[in-house]
């Protein structure tokens, strides 16, 4: 998008003032939205959106503008405000920009672009038709697609040239049944580093998604109420892993770690899970959501093991917050848009799947909760403390799935949870979402095999939430 040698004079113009760094974020997003709602499409919106960032950091202090004109003058003018914020000496800089390139492959097999947006409404407007006639009890149905073509150049002044493209697509149901005064919701997503291939994966057709959710929606319409009270809980590997990535994933974001906000500051090296539990970070799995072959900053994507059956190995790391203890990236800088600064985040993780047989867990439970499906929830980061929805879940009964039940709730302790899981299943099942950190979202994935953990409270019991407590928004 933008020569190597403007892109040299605008790094250079950026450190004019002193700083010890510089990069810029170049972006090209195409993206595409097909939104329906009450019988009827309310939004079909394609756009375009083309900008830079640039970012000069000097010490501790950082200093970050963006602008919408990439033309070698605008870039310009933004490197000189970007450098305004940082005092000292012209340094002499000379390098040359030398292409990184990623082993990781992610390949697409239909171009979303390439696809007319008469057929993403089809698609739209059947899986609203679907859901609707699954029973006369569902009221409201809102289907959303959307896609994204990302084309991004990062390039900094240690010499770091990358040229990359993201593709993701994605689809979500939600459905709501009513019947008297009860009104429950049914939620069912798809989505990854794909094309528009992404329908033709097992169960991710835009029928079988609207039937997903709208069958939820009205088995919860006919549950119980939930139990309150401690119990024993299996996780079933289908409810995604919400609970690794808000209740421990967080906290392993190498920001939190230095501003001592991480119940896992100074613990690398303890014993901070059971030894059946590990948990992986990692950008390069193939179609994931979180998946990528560079971070924000050029990084390559890479796999990181961060609790190695129970033992904590390590944090995930930007390039500012390993600049600040010596280290290099693990390739978690990500950042919303050319807008925003990047910050340490997750990708696809996950705890890895044991030796268990999933069936044989729930046979040897005599009585507790198994949640199939999670839905949002809260984590205070500083003592790990959460709060967690269940959207889908059953009591167990005797080893055996027993009735259905609903406004279940799990509070409990990241770290207390993850020493007290007794049973890990070989299982492992994925959910995708959209993570929300200091105002900007990032497409991540999350996933868990089945876990039989020995004591939850369920219910609802609300913990109060520290201000700098995150939230999840599917």
């Amino acid at each position: 998008m933008i020569a190597k040698d403007v892109l040299k004079e605008v790094l250079s113009a950026a450190l004019s003032n002193g700083g010890d760094f510089a990069d810029i974020f170049v972006e090209r997003r195409r993206t595409s939205v097909v939104f329906c709602e009450d019988n009827r499409i309310e939004r079909v919106n394609t756009g375009l959106d083309v900008g830079a960032g640039i970012r000069v950091i000097q010490g501790e202090n950082t200093a970050y503008a963006y602008t919408n004109d990439l033309s070698k003058t605008g870039l310009n003018e933004a490197a000189r405000i970007a450098s305004h914020a940082v005092k000292g000496e012209n340094k002499d800089l000379s390098f040359d920009l030398r292409t990184v390139t990623s082993p990781v492959e992610l390949k697409v097999a239909e171009r979303p672009e390439a696809v007319k947006i008469d057929r993403k409404v089809d698609e739209v407007e059947k899986a609203n038709q679907v859901a609707r006639a699954v029973d006369p009890r569902i009221r409201q149905v809102a289907v959303s697609y959307g896609d994204v073509v990302q084309k991004v150049v990062m390039a900094n002044s240690e010499g770091r040239y990358v040229e990359d493209e993201r593709i993701r697509t994605r689809f979500v149901v939600n459905a709501v049944a009513a019947e008297g005064s009860v009104i429950q919701t049914g939620y069912e997503a798809v989505g990854g580093h794909v094309g528009y291939e992404l329908f033709k994966e097992k169960g991710a057709s835009p029928e079988q998604v609207a039937e997903a959710a709208a069958r939820r929606a009205l088995l919860m319409l006919g549950a119980r109420p939930a139990p309150a009270g401690r119990m024993p809980v299996v996780m079933s590997g289908e409810a995604g892993g919400t609970m690794v990535h808000e209740a421990c994933g967080h906290g392993l974001e190498a920001d939190a770690i230095q501003k001592q906000l991480s119940v896992y500051a100074g613990k690398v090296g303890q014993l901070v899970a059971s030894e059946l539990v590990s948990v992986v970070d990692d950008a390069t799995l193939s179609g994931k959501y979180g998946s990528f072959r560079f971070d924000d900053e050029g990084v390559p994507g890479q796999r990181k093991i961060l609790i190695d059956h129970g033992e904590l190995k390590g944090f995930m790391y930007d390039g500012l917050t390993a600049r600040k203890e010596g280290r290099t990236s693990t390739g978690n800088g990500r950042r919303e848009s050319f807008h925003h600064r990047p910050l340490p985040r997750m990708t696809n993780t996950y705890i890895k799947a044991g030796q268990e047989d999933p069936e044989k867990i729930i046979r040897d439970t005599r009585k507790g909760l198994l949640v199939k499906k999670m839905g949002g929830g809260q984590v205070n980061t500083v003592n790990g403390d959460f709060v967690f929805d269940v959207s889908e879940g059953y009591l167990i009964q005797d080893g055996e799935i027993g009735a259905p039940v609903r406004g279940a709730t799990l509070t409990g302790n990241g770290p207390e949870v993850l020493r007290i899981v007794e049973r890990v299943g070989k299982d492992l099942g994925f959910g995708i979402g959209t993570c929300g950190k200091d105002g900007q979202g990032v497409p991540v994935s999350d996933a868990q095999p089945t876990l039989s953990i020995r004591e939850l409270v369920v219910g609802g019991v609300e913990i109060p939430m520290a201000p700098n407590g995150n939230i999840r928004r599917l």
